[in-house]
């Protein structure tokens, strides 16, 4: 057994294809070298620690979308050089300058949420800011890169007499070219350069006109570049000044460089840092692009004992890995077929059979794959749930060859390969083995198949192998510990469908193929004589499993059809029924709110008449209306439950309230007992749910008197047990969370809860997003609002339920 996974068989795989893809999401070249080099991890506690990473950093980009390890470089091979002693450029001072200010960004995003994200903060912990050398540089070194004036004293009064010196110069010649004698020697009036030094152009024949250094003669002969005498001395001291400010310039890169030698050992780590960062920030946009999870990692298990039947013992096996809906990451996702795959409990080796192209080798790799991936802390585009043993070792013989003569070479490869596995691999590996014992005669490939495949039992190494043979399916049949798995073929349209079936045995389909494709019936008859009776046998028996499996399918599928439709029903039902009670809801309380109108207006006739405020006219005018508010008030009242009329009637006199009061909580439209008063507020009992309102918001009514002749409150009390006031659906999938969104809503408002907070996670804003639709279309919210700041902001969403009934 080896502890680390053999690249042979990593390449066999196609790891390096993913890895390739994976170093696209890279920022810069050093985490591009780690995701190149990731390499699986046979040690658990590295795997862990590599999933923390990604998952961590897949959180971290969904709350901070805009961070990236943008604008830094790997500076390691500048380091070297400074330590050596080499003056290093301005253009790579600012590298070394732009490196450390961008790790000193990401430091200081992911320190602060060291609780959130622990792994990331322990990376981010390594980063150096080296304050004093960034300053340094950023104060001599502009963004163009080019040494200021400012860096040093010296360079400053260098620049300055520079500057007066080049001013002379330029003065000087521009006096001796606007003047009219030197015109017609010039052939053009301009001043140029040659070789770093001013000069004008002179015709050739008014050479000796003008006194000076030819530094250049033109193509044609006929213009010559010459430096007058006159300047030759003003053009020396701007040449020595500008080699002074070169000197200077070297002198100031100098000591740069030498401080970056100093610091090279915290640029180095800060570069090795952000390189790791940006390999989990890739990871985790690598795992956005595949739509992939976080695989569950199995412990290594013990040994478990053998289950005792009634006739033999039943090996059991450990639980070695469980895929659902597992893609091929290489395969385009829209075409795709996810497959259900899983190997440990009663079987350690699936043996997977089917026709030619049907998706056999495809299945074998999208295990390995994922398995390899997962070991390299990569998230695995899979179904949540999925999980995975970190194997020692992952052993691979694939090969694409599908041709219908395979020579002695390829078999005599394949075997060399299977050889080399079973001396290295251990029951904590994985082995892969596709097409086993093609390659050569039929009846001894089978054979040497059910001895690789006894071998790999014995020593309980899980394996998923391939194969065309019919005595491999027979014996993955009657072994206990082996069980068969298909890939499925569409006979009408001649074409694979790609799913993976296990507990069915796949079948080749030769002569269904043949007589589709339009081979006489004559020659298909034949050869079915030509399979022995044993083959026969072994097909009809097969087949009769198969047709008895698909029935139990059949049966379970239409058993979940029915059982669905019957959920979908009732949620259908009890939609209605609370779209009939926020109706009706609605209509009573406009009912009361009449009855209570007509009540207030009767009042105050009587209020008016006590005073003796009325005319005869009045008088008649109040009569007529008193016999319609009498109407009315009759027509109200018929609108009204007996309960609401008598609870309506139940209102006390204002007066002030006391604890054991029963109350009316006007917002809620419940009634209540108070248990406490605490300044302008109370603590009000509400069936089970026991909340703090304010005191003008109760209404102080007389207790309903019990058939007992006792006094009581009477409340409705929940018959399931009282819900929270939230609900944490992160890291639900849209389809699961609705229902389990519905089921709690009918809860809380069941158990007269006001408000509930819906946990969702900011995210990708998909969850929310679908929440928040499914909230609006409810019928018994009546508002919902994101969380404030103190609530979770757009992580929660706050949802108000509509009122009830108080009758």
């Amino acid at each position: 057994m080896q502890d680390d996974v053999n690249p042979k068989y990593l390449e066999t795989l196609e790891l390096d294809k993913i890895l390739a893809q994976l170093a696209a999401h890279t920022s810069f070249s050093a985490g591009r070298e780690l995701a190149l080099a990731l390499h699986p991890s046979a040690n658990i506690e590295d795997v862990r620690l590599w999933q923390q990473e990604t998952a961590e950093a897949k959180r971290l980009l969904s709350e901070r979308p805009g961070l990236t390890i943008g604008g830094v470089h790997d500076v390691r091979p500048l380091l070297k050089n400074a330590q050596i002693g080499a003056t290093l450029e301005p253009q790579a001072l600012l590298d070394v300058l732009s490196t450390v200010l961008g790790g000193k960004a990401v430091r200081r995003v992911i320190l602060p949420m060291a609780e959130q994200f622990p792994a990331l903060a322990d990376v981010a912990q390594r980063i150096e800011e080296c304050p004093k050398l960034a300053a340094e540089i950023a104060r001599c070194i502009n963004d163009r890169g080019e040494v200021i004036s400012s860096a040093s004293p010296e360079l400053a009064r260098i620049r300055r007499q520079l500057a007066v010196a080049h001013d002379r110069l330029m003065n000087r010649l521009n006096k001796l070219i606007a003047s009219p004698s030197s015109a017609s020697l010039l052939q053009e009036a301009i001043v140029t350069q040659r070789g770093g030094r001013y000069v004008i152009p002179i015709k050739t024949e008014f050479k000796a006109r003008v006194p000076g250094i030819v530094h250049d003669q033109s193509a044609s002969g006929a213009t010559l570049f010459v430096e007058p005498l006159a300047v030759v001395e003003l053009g020396n001291q701007w040449r020595q000044l500008q080699l002074d400010e070169q000197h200077e310039i070297e002198r100031i890169l100098k000591e740069l460089t030498v401080a970056v030698g100093e610091h090279a050992a915290e640029i180095q780590s800060t570069v090795e840092a952000l390189a790791e960062l940006d390999l989990a920030f890739a990871k985790a946009e690598y795992a956005y692009e595949l739509k992939a999870v976080e695989p569950d990692l199995l412990d290594k298990p013990r040994r478990p004992a053998a289950r005792k039947g009634r006739e033999s013992a039943q090996v059991q096996f450990p639980e070695y890995l469980y895929l659902g809906h597992a893609r091929h990451p290489l395969l385009p996702a829209e075409t795709v077929v996810p497959i259900d795959v899983h190997l440990g409990g009663e079987f350690a080796i699936l043996v997977v059979t089917g026709p030619n192209t049907g998706g056999k080798t495809v299945a074998l790799k999208t295990l390995g794959l994922l398995a390899a991936m997962g070991q390299c802390g990569l998230q695995i585009p899979a179904a949540e749930g999925s999980k995975l043993r970190v194997f020692s070792g992952l052993y691979a013989d694939i090969g694409d060859e599908q041709s219908i003569e395979q020579s002695l070479s390829t078999f005599s490869s394949h075997m060399t390969n299977i050889i080399t596995i079973l001396a290295e691999a251990d029951e904590s590996s994985l082995v892969l083995l596709d097409e086993l014992g093609a390659g050569t005669d039929p009846v001894e490939g089978s054979a040497l198949g059910r001895a690789i495949l006894t071998e790999l039992l014995e020593r309980r190494i899980p394996a998923m192998v391939t194969t065309h043979y019919t005595e491999l399916k027979l014996f993955a049949q009657a072994t206990s510990g082996v069980e068969n798995a298909a890939v499925e073929f569409d006979i009408r349209t001649l074409s694979p469908t790609y799913e993976l079936t296990i507990g069915l045995p796949g079948r080749s389909n030769a002569f269904a193929i043949a007589e589709r494709l339009g081979l006489p019936q004559s020659i298909i008859s034949e050869a079915e004589k030509l399979i022995s009776a044993e083959d026969r046998e072994a097909d009809r028996i097969l087949a009769r499993i198969r047709r008895s499996r698909k029935e139990i399918g059949r049966a379970t599928h239409a058993a979940q059809s029915q059982l669905a439709s019957a959920r979908q029903r009732e949620k259908e039902a009890r939609r209605l029924l609370r779209a009939v009670e926020r109706e009706r809801s609605e209509l009573l309380g406009e009912a009361r709110q009449q009855l209570e109108a007509l009540q207030e207006e009767w009042r105050r006739m009587q209020r008016k008449v006590e005073r003796q405020e009325v005319t005869r006219q009045w008088l008649e005018q109040t009569g007529q209306r008193l016999q319609e508010l009498e109407q009315a008030q009759k027509a109200a009242r018929s609108a009204l439950p007996e309960s609401l009329i008598s609870s309506a009637e139940a209102v006390l006199p204002a007066e002030e309230l006391q604890v054991g009061d029963t109350v009316w909580v006007t917002s809620l439209n419940q009634m209540g007992q108070i248990l406490a008063l605490l300044d302008d507020e109370a603590e009000v009992q509400l069936g089970a749910l026991r909340t703090r309102v304010s005191a003008l918001d109760l209404e102080k009514r007389q207790p309903v008197a019990s058939p007992g002749g006792r006094s009581e409150v009477h409340v409705q009390l929940s018959r399931r047990p009282i819900p929270r006031v939230e609900i944490d659906l992160r890291g639900w999938r849209a389809e699961d969370a609705l229902p389990e969104l519905d089921k709690y809503l009918d809860d809380a408002y069941l158990a007269s809860l006001p408000y509930a907070h819906i946990i969702h996670g900011k995210g990708t804003g998909t969850l929310r997003r679908v929440v928040r639709e499914a909230l609006a279309d409810h019928p018994l919210v009546a508002s919902f609002r994101p969380g404030e700041l103190d609530e979770g902001g757009e992580g929660v969403t706050v949802v108000q339920f509509v009122a009830q009934s108080s009758g």
